[in-house]
């Protein structure tokens, strides 16, 4: 049990040329998720109409719950 956990998990075989850049990859991949999944909540609340965007934004930042959190996510990820 012990050979089948090392070979496994220990000794995990794995190509040399596997570097740092995976893990970046792996980091953009979520980023991109969290745009998405924040873009989509914004979208339910956001009015596209020149008379009230700028109010559904304020209403997206003072009347949706963390909606001022959603905002900044999306703004910064």
């Amino acid at each position: 049990l012990i050979k089948i956990i090392n070979h496994s998990f220990i000794d995990l075989p794995a190509p040399s040329n596997i570097s740092s850049w995976w893990n970046f990859g792996s980091l953009l991949g979520i980023c991109l998720i969290l745009q998405i999944l924040t873009g989509l909540f914004l979208a339910m609340h956001y009015t596209s109409d020149t008379t009230t965007a700028f109010s559904s934004v304020t209403h997206i930042c003072r009347d949706v719950n963390y909606g001022w959190i959603i905002r900044y996510l999306h703004a910064n990820g």
